[in-house]
C-alpha cells in the first residue's frame, strides 16, 4: 500500500445528495455484510430517490443500486 503521506484523503468525495452527477467520486456503505466499512464508488446514474454505483472503474458492468444520501447505502441483495 501506498504511503498517504500527509495522512490526508487521497479522493475528493461528494457528500451531497443534492449535488450529485454521473462521475462523482462517493463513500458508500453496505451495512448488512460490512458494518460501517467504507467503499469507494463512482456515480453511473442519479435518480431521484436511488443512485447506480460502480466499485470498480475498469468493469462498468459490476454496478450497485444504493441510496440518495451522503454515504448511499447498498441494500441486501444489491450486491
Amino acid at each position: 500500500m501506498q504511503s498517504m503521506g500527509d495522512g490526508a484523503c487521497p479522493f475528493d468525495f461528494n457528500m451531497d445528495p443534492a449535488t450529485f452527477k454521473v462521475g462523482d467520486t462517493v463513500s458508500y456503505r453496505v451495512p448488512d455484510q460490512f458494518q460501517d466499512f467504507p467503499f469507494v464508488g463512482v456515480l453511473l446514474e442519479v435518480h431521484d430517490d436511488y443512485v447506480i454505483l460502480a466499485s470498480d472503474p475498469d468493469n462498468p458492468d459490476e454496478r450497485y443500486r444504493a441510496s440518495r444520501a451522503p454515504r448511499p447505502i447498498v441494500g441486501p441483495g444489491q450486491l
